[in-house]
């Protein structure tokens, strides 16, 4: 598995993530208990299925070497696996902070340093 994760949230939950040092993660994830992320791999998939028609959002690139165990990878959407956090997500992993608007057609535009 690689070391690199992404995560999308929107403008406003990355405002509140850096003023508080971490993320909680938005209700799905803690609904299902975890912080959903996704390989690089997975990320277009990701933001045309759950995100189209957004221009609001944050792309996050997520250092999971800072994790250890609480990085695991496990079965979901067609029985690939993706990168799940059982923990918070805090600022000292984040990598890089972007712009992302995914068009309705599900296409990601990556912008600028956000």
């Amino acid at each position: 598995m690689t070391g690199l994760a992404y995560k999308i949230v929107s403008r406003g939950d990355w405002t509140a993530i850096r003023a508080s040092g971490g993320y909680d993660g938005s209700a799905v994830d803690l609904r299902d208990g975890y912080i959903h992320l996704s390989a690089q791999d997975q990320l277009a998939g990701t933001a045309a299925k759950h995100y189209a028609g957004r221009d609001d959002l944050v792309l996050l690139d997520v250092d999971l070497t800072v994790y250890g165990a609480a990085i695991v990878w496990e079965p979901s959407r067609g029985g690939a696996l993706f990168p799940h956090l059982y923990g918070r997500l805090t600022t000292d992993s984040v990598r890089a902070a972007r712009a992302l608007t995914v068009t309705a057609e599900g296409e990601m535009r990556i912008g600028a340093a956000a």
